[in-house]
């Protein structure tokens, strides 16, 4: 499956911090977001709260619902199964925090399955619960927004990227044209969609985007009959940057301090618990960790050593994610070594948080209404 964009690349176009503050819950205020993806279901429970949100609640799982999908193009029993499991703990979640303001959505795995829409319906005939599958570019645009308050002011040009289960998604933005104290803020009104904010001469403009039909389980699955490891890390890395190849930023120029490169992925919050060597993960410190190009390969360089027993057995890598994280790991690679910077913002942040921070921001419910 070919790598998708737009039509055309259209102008377009602080901000907002997740409060930790334990702020007893408010039912009628509260927002859901659930995101089913290649390999997880997540969910978030929130409250607005100034220019951020308030987590009540939360659910995540790995439900692998795409396994085997490169082999048939279809979800197996067994995968089903397990995802409306997940999702009926998700439903009963709903039901006791009585949200009535909610987005739930599927990606890649129900994009790509030729049963998709029957599974679809088995989960709202099962669970109650209605998901939208959404297009690689509404993906795009959420994982953008919610990664808008770790962009620098500084910053010129922004690339973002999320690593998914399925796809990795990115887009290039150009923000020289936005005063340096709006450019979280101009972020953030692509809510409203990658072409909402045309003819804005001081919005942010996206260069362009793009979703490529390869995220760590599909990449994974791509290579699965390569028995050494290295070898098998090295053909992912190759094949990957093969489906960048059209990518219209994609040159060879000198790395920029203007330039900053977000990424948003379990793949990139794992390397960054790594690299810290934190025995338990600490959300507080990798969320807007910056990580060197260095750093990254020291850490993968590590996982290459370690093989597959010895990630297997390391608490940060974890029994989820061991069979994942050397596919992951060949993407960020690639996408340091492609692009004009040296240095990389960790996101602990993505789907989720962009459903949240649209469906708030269009009610106009936080601190600067809705943009």
């Amino acid at each position: 499956m070919a790598p998708q964009r737009p039509k055309g690349a259209g102008a377009l176009d602080n901000l907002m911090a997740l409060s930790p503050a334990p702020v007893p819950p408010n039912p009628p205020g509260l927002y859901a977001a659930l995101d089913l993806g290649t390999n997880s279901c997540r969910m978030l429970i929130a409250q607005p709260r100034g220019r951020g949100f308030h987590v009540v609640d939360s659910f995540s799982k790995s439900v692998q619902l795409g396994a085997g999908l490169e082999r048939t193009g279809r979800l197996s029993r067994g995968s089903m199964l397990r995802t409306i499991q997940a999702l009926r703990i998700c439903q009963q979640k709903l039901r006791k925090n009585k949200v009535k303001r909610m987005r739930l959505v599927a990606t890649e795995a129900c994009r790509r399955a030729l049963n998709a829409h029957d599974f679809i319906k088995r989960v709202q005939r099962e669970t109650g619960l209605r998901l939208d599958i959404i297009k690689p570019e509404e993906e795009a645009q959420l994982a953008v927004i919610s990664c808008a308050p770790l962009v620098s002011a500084k910053t010129e040009s922004l690339l973002v990227v999320d690593i998914g289960g399925g796809s990795t998604e990115l887009v290039w933005i150009d923000l020289k044209a936005v005063p340096r104290a709006d450019r979280s803020k101009a972020i953030m009104r692509l809510y409203q969609g990658f072409h909402a904010a045309r003819g804005d001469l001081q919005g942010a403009r996206i260069v362009d985007w793009i979703s490529v039909p390869l995220g760590v389980a599909t990449l994974r699955d791509q290579f699965s009959d390569v028995e050494d490891d290295a070898a098998r890390f090295a053909l992912m890395s190759w094949y990957f940057e093969e489906n960048l190849a059209d990518f219209a930023p994609y040159n060879d120029m000198p790395p920029q301090d203007s330039f900053q490169i977000i990424g948003t992925s379990g793949t990139v919050t794992t390397v960054a618990a790594s690299h810290l060597g934190l025995r338990r993960y600490d959300r507080t410190k990798v969320d807007g960790l910056h990580m060197s190009t260095q750093q990254i390969d020291k850490v993968i360089q590590t996982y290459l050593q370690l093989g597959p027993a010895g990630r297997r057995a390391d608490p940060r890598i974890g029994q989820d994610r061991q069979a994942l994280i050397m596919s992951g790991a060949a993407i960020l690679q690639t996408l340091m070594r492609c692009w004009p910077t040296n240095r990389l913002t960790v996101a602990d942040r993505g789907l989720r948080e962009g459903l949240l921070y649209a469906q708030m921001c269009a009610d106009g419910v936080l601190e600067d209404g809705a943009f």
